[in-house]
Order: C-alpha cells, then sequence, then structure tokens
C-alpha cells in the first residue's frame, strides 16, 4: 500500500504539472511556454494529460472494483461521462462569454478569433446545438469530448487490459492505425471540429491504463537491462530534441497532433521512461512532497481544467502587447506567475470548500 500512494502522489503532481503548463501553453504571449515540453519534443503536454488520464482512471476502475464491485465500478464511470460532459459544456459557455465581453470591450482579437463567439452570434441555435451534440467545441474545450467517450468505455477497457496487456495495446494500436479513416467515416476529420482524433487518442490512453494495471517494478527500472534503456530512451530524446530546435523549423503540421503521428508516440515514450526511472529512484516523490501546493492541482482536474480556460484568457487580456524589449518580457513574465498563482489558488479553495470528508474519499479512490 505504501508504494502505490506514493505512486499515487507522484501521479498527481505530474498532472498538476500539465494543467499548469497547459494554461501557459495556452498564452500567446507566455515566457515560459517557450520551454515547455513542445519547445524541444515533437510530442506535448496533450499526450502526457491523456496518458495520465488513462492511468488514473485504471487506478479508480480498481479502487471501486476492490471495495464495491463491477457493478459499481461501471455505475461509477457512467457517471463519470456525465461529470465530464458537464464540464465540457461548462468550458464551452465560458469559452464564448469570454469571447462576448471581448467583442463587446473590442479587446484581444486574435482571443476573440479563437473563442468561437462570432460564429455563436452568427448562428446562435445551430452553433448551440453542434456544441450539445460534439460536433463543434469551442477553444480549448476540445479534449474533453474524447474524455467523455474514454470514460464510457473505461468499463471494456479495463478488465481487457487486466487479463492481457498484449490484448489491450493490439486492439488499441489496431485502432490507431486506422485512426484517419475511422475519423473521416464519422465526419470527424476537420481541425476545427474535431482537433483530438480519439479513434488515435485513444492509444495514449489505454498505454497509461497498461501501464496502472501492468507497471514496471522499480527493480526491474534499476537492473542492467533497465539502465540500457534509460540510455536509449536519453540518446531518443536528445536526437528528438535536435530534431525540433535545428531541423523543423517550421510548424507541425496540425494532422500530426489530431492523428497522433508515430514520431509523436515515439517521443512521449522515451520520455515517459525517463520519467518512470526518475519514479523509480524517488527524485519525482521527493520534489512531490516539497510542492504539495502542485499536488493540489492535481486532484482537483477536471475544476482546474475548466477554471484554467478562464485563467488563460483573462491573463493573455491582462498582460501589455504592446511593450517590447524588458518590459515587455517582465510583462509577459509577470503574466505567468500571475496565472501560476491563480491555478494555485483555485485548485487550495475548491479543496477547501470540499471539506476534509471528500478530501480523504477523494485521496481512497486515487490510491488503487
Amino acid at each position: 500500500m505504501e508504494s502505490r500512494q506514493r505512486r499515487s502522489i507522484e501521479v498527481d503532481f505530474f498532472r498538476g504539472i500539465v494543467l499548469i503548463v497547459i494554461v501557459l501553453d495556452h498564452i500567446p504571449g507566455s515566457v515560459l511556454s517557450h520551454v515547455m515540453l513542445h519547445a524541444y519534443a515533437l510530442c506535448d503536454s496533450a499526450e502526457v494529460f491523456v496518458f495520465l488520464g488513462g492511468y488514473a482512471s485504471a487506478a479508480a476502475y480498481m479502487a471501486v472494483l476492490e471495495r464495491s464491485g463491477a457493478a459499481a465500478a461501471r455505475t461509477r464511470f457512467f457517471r463519470r461521462c456525465w461529470e465530464i460532459y458537464r464540464a465540457y459544456l461548462l468550458t464551452a459557455i465560458l469559452t464564448l462569454l469570454s469571447g462576448a465581453i471581448l467583442a463587446l470591450l473590442r479587446l484581444n482579437h486574435p482571443m476573440l478569433d479563437l473563442s468561437g463567439w462570432q460564429p455563436f452570434a452568427a448562428h446562435p441555435i445551430r452553433t448551440a446545438f453542434d456544441i450539445l451534440t460534439l460536433r463543434r467545441q469551442p477553444y480549448l474545450s476540445s479534449v474533453l469530448p474524447m474524455y467523455v467517450i474514454f470514460a464510457l468505455f473505461v468499463p471494456l477497457a479495463v478488465p481487457l487490459a487486466r487479463r492481457s496487456a498484449v490484448a489491450a495495446l493490439a486492439c488499441s494500436i489496431g485502432i490507431w492505425w486506422f485512426a484517419p479513416l475511422l475519423a473521416s467515416a464519422f465526419s470527424m476529420d476537420d481541425v476545427g471540429d474535431w482537433a483530438f482524433n480519439p479513434f488515435a487518442w485513444q492509444l495514449m490512453f489505454v498505454l497509461g491504463m497498461v501501464c496502472r494495471l501492468h507497471p514496471v517494478s522499480a527493480v526491474r527500472m534499476t537492473s542492467p537491462a533497465g539502465q540500457w534503456l534509460t540510455r536509449i530512451a536519453f540518446a531518443a530524446v536528445v536526437a528528438f530534441a535536435v530534431v525540433k530546435l535545428f531541423v523543423l523549423v517550421q510548424p507541425l503540421p496540425g494532422a500530426m497532433k489530431q492523428h497522433l503521428s508515430l514520431v509523436r508516440v515515439l517521443n512521449f515514450g522515451a520520455i515517459a521512461w525517463l520519467a518512470a526511472y526518475c519514479v523509480a529512484r524517488g527524485a519525482v516523490a521527493r520534489l512531490a512532497q516539497r510542492l504539495p501546493a502542485v499536488i493540489t492541482v492535481g486532484r482537483t482536474g477536471l475544476v482546474c481544467f475548466v477554471g484554467g480556460t478562464l485563467i488563460s484568457l483573462v491573463v493573455d487580456t491582462a498582460t501589455p502587447h504592446g511593450w517590447h524589449g524588458l518590459a515587455g518580457f517582465l510583462a509577459a513574465l509577470a503574466g505567468d506567475f500571475a496565472a501560476i498563482a491563480a491555478m494555485l489558488a483555485l485548485a487550495k479553495t475548491w479543496r477547501d470548500w470540499r471539506g476534509p470528508h471528500t478530501r480523504a474519499a477523494v485521496q481512497g479512490a486515487r490510491i488503487g
């Protein structure tokens, strides 16, 4: 139980970091976003977020299964679908309202264009229907619709992955391989409608589940074979960074992210192995214990994701964009720190409002 709890703390820590990074990455003028994962890798925080979502979903399903049985576990994830769908609608509403305010005050035109307010204002009924049916997702809410689908299939995927990791991965890879064709068949090939092809990104979610259900032990991670794999992973990460920094100087095609290209999977896999190695050596646990506020962000993930969309928009609008040189750099950096502080404050406020009893129940569900 001790190791399981330790891993839970580390996963929540990673989730907290990723949620903060997502906010920074969606502030166009952010300074800190230039040193985040997407700056030196062919993948970004989206892979980490979805992978950890699969990991946490498997942990939560197993915890409910062991405590209350399969029927309760299935019911829990059906309710989870509804929770995520409501979070998606709330995110969409906040985004559209923010766009309406920006349009009224004539502020931040780039963010106004991304908010989706103008199409909604032109065709409110049709656009609202498209949002309700997941055909159109306003800015920053596009990751949540595929989470609704993933949560719906967790009661099927976890038992399969628990019985056979090979079978689960084989099915997942097969779906991923034909993901563009499947997306086209379901009219999800337009980046404007589905920024994340769920048929492709389920691979990252399933990888997270398999890693939770069939973890590599710390002994194997630090064995001679594990050490060699760590060296190979490190070399791969460096090679991908060189390619990203010095070879691929132009923005990558959006389809590579939408359909989760192979190079993104491989780059993430190398980074994930290095992160797992640090976990096995205890480095991440020691760091997490020094940053409990980040763990709190990870444990209030859905709330912080929804709130983070509003935080990124407010910070970007409030940050002066006409300043140049040192003044512009310091203003953008101050905006980054304000966004981080807002995320930490939101997580703490939500945790304190929910109360000690609920916190204990949530933490118990995380440990499995």
